[in-house]
């Protein structure tokens, strides 16, 4: 490992840091996530399946936006 490494260990560390600060201290304001229109929830008496399709492509288009800002503003 070189020191390239280290500092993307530290930044992936921030950055779950600073998501886990938000969803502790924001989490009544984000009770909509999760339950967005496109996401299947299927409950039966013995049985309860839930898929959040479109709340898993709404964050990756905002983690993709991050990084090609990150990226942008590294070089």
């Amino acid at each position: 490992m070189n020191s390239e490494t280290g500092k993307w260990i530290i930044g992936i560390g921030l950055a779950i840091l600073v998501i886990g600060l938000l969803v502790y201290f924001l989490g009544d304001k984000l009770h909509w996530l999760g339950r967005l229109p496109g996401d299947i929830r299927v409950a039966r008496e013995n049985f309860s399946f839930y898929f959040p399709i479109t709340t898993m492509i709404l964050l990756s288009i905002i983690v993709s936006l991050i990084l090609k800002l990150c990226q942008y503003l590294g070089r």
